[in-house]
């Protein structure tokens, strides 16, 4: 497959995708219509934060599978248009976290000691002595917005140094805060205890401009320090209260417009230190984010988890492998159930009982929702069925039981709306060995696999062989066939494997036998 890469990446990230077997096509700094030209047979695109990775793109792309971001802000991939269209988005979280934390670090103590500034006189010349009184990190207090993995590793080590720590983060719990030496506060109150403030959060709405002006004048003559994203701390706010001695110093590597204008009023506030995103520009950060990133492409192309997914279930290695089977199955399942449900479907519901359900099962239950709106008129997959359901109203829920009365795992997709409902059950024989076990309540033992024809008849003699007749002049071969029926006399399903698909004037010969009450071909695995 090809995979497109438009911003610069370690070596060793080509070398892994190549290594696999894929076509790896370079194209730094392409843009507007030569973008779209050079992704148009794409199967995979990586990117950095050069590349703006627009519904344009996505527009261009029908093969598309997998954005790949070598880092970890995805501000320059739209999300929401690569889910609408069943694009995998996924970025390199853990390749750069030490590098972004130890820079953080370095500023920290570069913006409380005057490093550039006392160096800059130095080479002008100046023995500045006893211009610069620093300020000592041990015994002060830092407070960390934003406690995710590069706010915990800068904890960790600041910690280490005789910081006391406070943090702000609404989504992580107070014992593992205190499992980082941190007091869990409120936002306010980190700012206005913090000697050191340091940012670790996406820029997003809600954040954008998140430390202003009434935050700093509560800093008190503390440093502010961002190694996050531009646009997070107000960078005119900082300069006027750098300037006029609200706060004793900042420091900063990431900027609201990159490259930072030579005119910007932090460049004169010689209480500012700036460098120009540095953050994660260390080999080992380079070289690691290249090959995640790579791994993640090789793994989706393949059909397989892709552990750092932002917009599609993620599950780890190792509980993929006892899971994959049942991802096949719940698809089956569901495709089986809304192709014989006769109605709009306005539920599915996934359940899963015996073994499978002490699983991570997010992936299997999107495959179950894939399956049932397989038959709309658009593409859906696992990335964009959630989407699908969301968008048409579809009420989606998973439940989980334990034991298990017959099969030591079984899944079950159910379809349905106000008025009636259908569901189909399916388990594994031998390991890896794939059944329906129910279909609408009928016991069968059906193999879910290519041409299948599921035939809802009146229990009486000769039915079957009349469907087996019609097939046949058909030229239609019967590969399997599996029979359930209510009660003797009552009625009857039939679900049969079939060499090839069954022609129309043949499926009207079948529902026009007063015996036959329904047949519904069903294709499966790409068949």
């Amino acid at each position: 497959m090809r995979v497109l890469v438009t911003d610069p990446i370690a070596d060793a990230g080509l070398a892994r995708l190549r290594d696999a077997g894929h076509e790896v096509t370079t194209a730094y700094d392409v843009e507007g219509d030569a973008l779209l030209d050079a992704v148009s047979d794409a199967h995979a695109l990586v990117v950095r934060s050069g590349t703006e990775v627009t519904e344009a793109v996505f527009e261009a792309a029908p093969d598309l599978v997998i954005v790949g971001r070598a880092g970890i802000g995805v501000d320059n991939i739209d999300i929401d248009a690569a889910t609408d269209h069943g694009v995998v988005v996924a970025n390199a979280p853990e390749g750069n976290v030490r590098a972004a934390a130890e820079h953080t670090v370095a500023l920290a103590f570069a913006t409380a000691r005057s490093v550039p500034q006392a160096h800059a006189r130095l080479t002008d010349g100046e023995w500045a002595k006893g211009d610069y009184l620093g300020t000592e990190l041990n015994g002060k207090t830092l407070g960390v917005v934003g406690l995710g993995r590069v706010g915990q590793e800068v904890a960790k080590r600041l910690d280490g140094l005789g910081m006391d720590l406070v943090a702000y983060d609404p989504y992580i719990g107070e014992e593992r805060a205190a499992q980082l030496g941190a007091e869990l506060v409120e936002f306010e109150e980190c700012v206005a205890r913090a000697d050191f403030l340091t940012v670790h959060v996406p820029l997003t709405d809600e954040t954008e401009g998140l430390v202003g002006e009434a935050e700093l004048a509560e800093m008190e003559d503390g440093y502010v320090v961002n190694v996050a994203r531009g646009g997070v701390v107000d960078e005119a706010a900082l300069a006027e209260a750098a300037d006029d001695g609200v706060i004793a110093g900042a420091a900063l590597d990431v900027f609201a417009e990159e490259p930072l204008s030579a005119d910007s009023p932090l460049l004169s506030a010689d209480n500012v230190v700036t460098t120009p995103h540095l953050g994660a520009s260390t080999q080992a950060a380079q070289q690691n984010v290249a090959t995640d990133t790579a791994d993640q492409v090789v793994a989706a192309l393949a059909g397989d988890p892709v552990v750092n997914a932002l917009n599609a279930p993620s599950v780890e290695q190792s509980a993929f492998d006892r899971i994959r089977p049942y991802v096949d199955l719940a698809e089956t399942a569901g495709t089986v159930a809304a192709g014989l449900f006769d109605g709009r479907v306005e539920r599915v519901g996934v359940s899963y009982h015996g073994d499978v359900a002490g699983e991570n099962v997010e992936l299997v239950t999107a495959a179950a929702q894939q399956g049932a709106f397989a038959g709309l008129e658009w593409q859906v997959n696992a990335v964009n069925a959630p989407r699908v359901a969301e968008d048409r109203g579809i009420e989606v829920t998973e439940t989980k039981n334990r034991q298990s009365e017959d099969f030591q795992s079984l899944v079950s997709v159910t379809v349905g709306n106000d008025e009636n409902d259908l569901t189909v059950s399916g388990t594994l024989f031998a390991g890896e060995d794939p059944r329906l076990v129910e279909i609408d309540g009928f016991r069968v033992e059906a193999v879910p696999h290519g041409h299948m024809l599921v035939a809802r008849n009146r229990d009486e003699p000769g039915v079957i062989g009349f469907i087996g007749t019609v097939l046949g002049d058909a030229g239609v071969n019967i590969a399997g066939m599996f029979n359930a029926r209510e009660t003797r006399g009552g009625e009857a399903v039939t679900v049969y494997n079939l060499d090839s698909d069954v022609p129309e004037d043949a499926r009207e010969r079948l529902v026009s036998d007063d015996r036959i009450v329904d047949v519904t071909s069903i294709e499966l695995n790409g068949e």
